[in-house]
């Protein structure tokens, strides 16, 4: 297609043809970036009104319909913000409500199972002594005995993940 005055645009002094302009736009974009902005959006709108042809001027129905176009894109990137934002919160509300739960058993029995590597479970008993949060996963330290190399029975903390919990409360 020949490159004439209406389908060019010139930034910062540099004329471009519409293929030219865009290439540039995504060799430019990060991996971050939206892949137009409402800046760029809006001057190349203003720049397509500017050149347009008088004899043969843009669609009023096309033009309202590009602005709506970029209305509805703008509202719903807010929202998705919004739900990113409200997703976060409710998150860390159920962490904290968790971690309530928890502390509400310590000092009190507790039984979880382990799979071992053949298949079968083990269950195992335990007093529940803290709450401990990793990588935002809480879970319970647990009191169990154990038996030593020397054969002595001694007291360890395990750190028992709250999925594997089966009974809770004084006797589990």
């Amino acid at each position: 297609m020949a490159s004439s005055s209406l389908n060019t645009i010139t930034v910062d002094g540099v004329t471009y043809d519409y293929d030219q302009y865009m290439a540039k736009q995504n060799a430019n974009k990060t991996a971050n970036s939206d892949y137009i902005s409402k800046d760029t959006f809006l001057t190349l709108l203003v720049k397509q009104m500017q050149y347009q042809d008088p004899l043969d001027p843009m669609d009023n129905g096309e033009y309202l319909s590009q602005l709506a176009q970029f209305s509805a894109l703008e509202q719903m990137t807010e929202v998705a913000g919004g739900l990113t934002k409200v997703n976060t919160l409710i998150e860390n509300m159920d962490t904290s409500l968790l971690v309530g739960q928890l502390t509400s058993m310590i000092d009190k029995t507790v039984q979880w199972t382990t799979t071992n590597s053949d298949g079968s479970t083990t269950t195992h008993e335990g007093k529940a002594k803290s709450v401990s949060i990793s990588d935002g996963s809480p879970s319970l330290m647990v009191e169990t005995e154990i038996v030593d190399a020397s054969g002595n029975k001694v007291k360890a903390l395990t750190k028992v993940d709250i999925s594997t919990l089966t009974r809770i409360g004084e006797g589990a």
